[in-house]
């Protein structure tokens, strides 16, 4: 084991977390509020009884970010973790289907699905996470036939209290950055460096915001408002659910080039 020190976390995130940062960005800037609204359950902001149109806009918008940006910061934390295990016990970025994390530690080769958090899937989504760990493990069984293989969900916050699921093993938070580390104490040690620069960044995003806000505020009460600029429930709701907007998207999709 090799273990790895504060100074190359901290050169990893000052190289890699302005990718998400600008990912952010481009996505909020890739926005149109119809696509948004299409998403969204027009019931649930009726039941909430909100009736200021740039509430309900900032309401879907936020559910939409909030949602889109736990994908892409999934997708840094999954890189940071192979960069740690990958200076810890040379582990490697799988090629096998669902695996994202290949290692060997203490004699045991290791398999490991790496999720955000501890409440990512559904029974058919962790059914597919086994499966996928089944195959692997055939397949470097045909190449290795002594070789121990465990399969690990790793999970990069939260905790679990019995990691022993049967056909795996579910590592979270300190358990899981332990387990690819060797460093007890690196779940909390890393949390500083991920804040390098996150006041201006924010800003910028911040900035973005505001002007999407503004926007998508206007177009929804040029669309979705009454005269007296009270929100048209009615009309919104048919927007979201209507058939003939069902038949409208399919034909665009049919006629599109």
């Amino acid at each position: 084991m090799h273990p790895i020190s504060a100074e190359e976390i901290a050169r990893y995130v000052e190289d890699h977390i302005p990718q998400f940062h600008q990912r952010r960005l481009e996505s909020l800037s890739r926005l149109q509020l119809r696509r948004v609204l299409k998403r969204k359950n027009p019931y649930l902001f009726k039941a909430k009884h909100i009736t200021v149109a740039g509430d309900l806009v900032k309401g879907i918008l936020d559910a939409h970010l909030s949602s889109q940006e736990e994908t892409l910061f999934g997708g840094f934390l999954e890189g940071l973790a192979v960069f740690v295990c990958q200076k810890a016990f040379g582990g490697r970025k799988s090629s096998a289907e669902g695996v994202d994390l290949e290692f060997e530690r203490d004699g045991v080769w290791y398999l490991v699905s790496i999720k955000s958090g501890p409440n990512w899937g559904n029974s058919g989504q962790i059914k597919k996470m086994v499966q996928n760990f089944r195959k692997a493990k055939q397949i470097l069984r045909r190449n290795a036939p002594a070789r121990n293989v465990i399969a690990v969900n790793g999970c990069c916050y939260g905790t679990e209290s019995a990691e022993d699921k049967g056909d795996y093993l579910k590592k979270c938070g300190q358990s899981f950055w332990s387990f690819i580390s060797g460093d007890e104490n690196l779940y909390t040690a890393m949390i500083e460096p991920l804040g390098c620069r996150a006041k201006e960044r924010n800003e910028a995003f911040q900035r973005e915001y505001a002007k999407v806000i503004n926007r998508f505020t206007e177009q929804f009460i040029r669309e979705f408002c009454r005269d007296d600029k009270s929100i048209d429930w009615e009309k919104l709701v048919r927007f979201v659910s209507g058939r003939e907007q069902t038949s409208d998207a399919q034909n665009g999709a049919l006629n599109a080039p």
